[in-house]
């Protein structure tokens, strides 16, 4: 969970634009609030940490044009401008669609040191971001499919946060 009180993030609004920043409140739940809203395996990764296997994601391929949005909480996180292809077999992105909109943290886990991404409304966990990704930020940010919703760029709108207006 976050710990904040209110945090600036870009927002969707009525028009299907990203607005913002905004001043909105944390997302929090309970474990038992979390599984009842997401699927068992979307709960073990966004909530629980967790992994999905490489090259099984159901947005690995996705190429239509689009934003992806946290599993848990819909804030957006990455567009599909900033996709690319890095063959590992995760979603990769070399920019967040609004470096407020993602928290990063160091991971520690598995005998490695990493920088994990996690969602900055709810505290999703995402991925973890690398400085092996294509210019113009050298950065891959590699996303776990089971962390993220897609919306068609045809459809922003139905992302609109009533605190972006």
């Amino acid at each position: 969970m976050v710990d904040l009180q209110s945090m600036r993030l870009r927002l969707f609004n009525r028009q299907g634009q990203l607005a913002g920043p905004v001043d909105v409140p944390p997302v929090t739940r309970t474990d038992a609030e979390w599984r009842a809203l997401l699927t068992p395996q979307q709960f073990q990764i966004a909530r629980g940490k967790g992994t999905e296997r490489p090259f099984c994601g159901t947005l690995l391929d996705n190429h239509r044009e689009g934003v992806y949005s946290c599993i848990c909480c819909r804030l957006p996180l990455f567009t599909s401008a900033a996709k690319f292809h890095s063959g590992t077999g995760w979603p990769s992105f070399f920019q967040p669609i609004a470096a407020e909109n993602v928290r990063t943290h160091e991971d520690r886990s598995h005998g490695m040191v990493r920088v994990e991404i996690l969602c900055a409304r709810c505290g999703a966990h995402l991925g973890h971001v690398f400085d092996d990704g294509p210019p113009p930020t050298g950065q891959r940010h590699c996303v776990n499919s089971e962390s993220l919703a897609f919306t068609d760029a045809a459809a922003l709108a139905t992302l609109a946060d009533p605190a972006a207006g």
